[in-house]
């Protein structure tokens, strides 16, 4: 029987390049999104797209229970969904940092709480879970993106020794530089919450350091292969981390001082 899968955030980018790869790759793959009219493509490759709002639970649950009742189980889950919402945490409104977190953090977790149950029973689960070379180092402007993030890792690290007795992997994924519709809604977000503001020299600073490296980032099958090593390896490693620069900036935090890191970071702002 092959395996169901569910990746999140299916309707572009890391997310779209996974489910395909994986469909093609012979799993049972549901992708998820809130914009389901730009996953019709999918079913070109036998992915069953389905409507999902990472931040209603009554969509969360709706969408768990459709795959349950269709499926019987979901053995491996992909928490891709997410965004980056940038500005100065000065500028950010509380409003938008909830649901930063709603988005990237509650929700992945809620989808998590669903699945364990059967994969518990199974003694068989792979929980995927996209966090980013943010998730280790923080930039100024991206505050409530990187806490996010960061909070991906530590709920991961607990969940992993938590899932471990039950033959549960639970596996985090690093990208870095990626092409996809990232970078620019972040970067909107960006200069419309903080580009008329006490920072808006750091925002363009910022703006020019991405446009000058967008061209080297990744595609985003990398991150896909990376995720498929994961759940298929009998001892998966407890993070990936792959794409533009994910590896050298990650060196770098291991050996660098916090206050080397911050002056390295600050010279590409300017």
């Amino acid at each position: 029987m092959a395996k169901t899968v569910l990746v999140t955030g299916a309707s572009a980018g890391i997310g779209k390049a996974t489910a395909i790869y994986l469909a093609q790759n012979g799993y049972n793959v549901y992708g998820a999104a809130r914009r389901i009219e730009k996953m019709q493509d999918l079913k070109n490759y036998g992915i069953k797209p389905i409507a999902l709002d990472v931040t209603k639970d009554e969509s969360i649950t709706v969408c768990f229970e459709q795959i349950f009742n269709q499926a019987g189980s979901i053995d491996v889950l992909v928490n891709n969904a997410g965004f980056g919402s940038e500005g100065a945490i000065e500028d950010v409104t509380m409003q938008d940092a909830k649901y930063q977190m709603e988005v990237n953090v509650f929700g992945a977790m809620r989808l998590t709480q669903l699945v364990l149950p059967k994969m518990r029973e199974n003694n068989y689960g792979k929980v995927v879970n996209i966090s980013s070379v943010g998730g280790k180092i923080a930039l100024p402007l991206g505050g409530w993106y990187h806490a996010s993030k960061f909070a991906i890792e530590a709920l991961s690290d607990t969940l992993r020794m938590e899932v471990k007795q039950f033959g549960i992997d639970v596996i985090v994924i690093e990208p870095g530089g990626i092409k996809s519709e990232w970078g620019d809604i972040a970067l909107e977000s960006l200069v419309r919450v903080s580009g008329n503001s006490a920072y808006k020299e750091m925002v363009k600073g910022t703006e020019k350091g991405f446009r000058k490296t967008e061209s080297n980032n990744s595609e985003p099958i990398v991150i896909a292969r990376l995720i498929k090593k994961g759940i298929e390896a009998n001892k998966p490693k407890t993070r990936y981390s792959g794409g533009s620069m994910a590896k050298p900036l990650l060196f770098l935090r291991s050996i660098l001082s916090d206050k080397m890191l911050e002056r390295l970071i600050m010279s590409q702002t300017k």
